[in-house]
């Protein structure tokens, strides 16, 4: 990787905003919620999913746990560019299928980094 490209990822590393840190996956559905409520907030996710309220969505489908939004909403981020975002989603959503690539992807330009440092 050439110095330009690298010190341009720096500044991309930099300036990239993820809404709650860099990747934080302690993130757990709210214990006390049963069934019949996961059920209800889940459509209303959904509605506002659909509605392109995606960030609303996002809290919704993080507090009930539900994998199938989270992943919704991951492909959404890696629409938009923002794999780190994607990434904490796919862990969220216990998805390593689709939260390896982006490990690898993220391991391999930090090792250039340190390599060229």
């Amino acid at each position: 990787m050439s110095s330009d490209k690298t010190e341009k990822l720096k500044k991309e590393i930099q300036n990239t905003q993820i809404s709650e840190g860099f990747i934080k996956v302690t993130d757990s559905p709210v214990g006390t919620l049963n069934s019949e409520q996961k059920v209800i907030l889940n459509r209303k996710g959904n509605e506002l999913f659909n509605a392109g309220n995606i960030e609303g969505a996002r809290r919704i489908y993080t507090t009930t746990g539900y994998s199938d939004g989270l992943n919704r909403v991951a492909e959404k981020s890696m629409d938009e560019g923002k794999e780190l975002d994607a990434l904490k989603l796919y862990l969220l959503a216990h998805n390593k299928r689709n939260a390896e690539p982006l490990i690898e992807k993220l391991a391999g330009i930090i090792s250039s980094i340190i390599k060229e440092n």
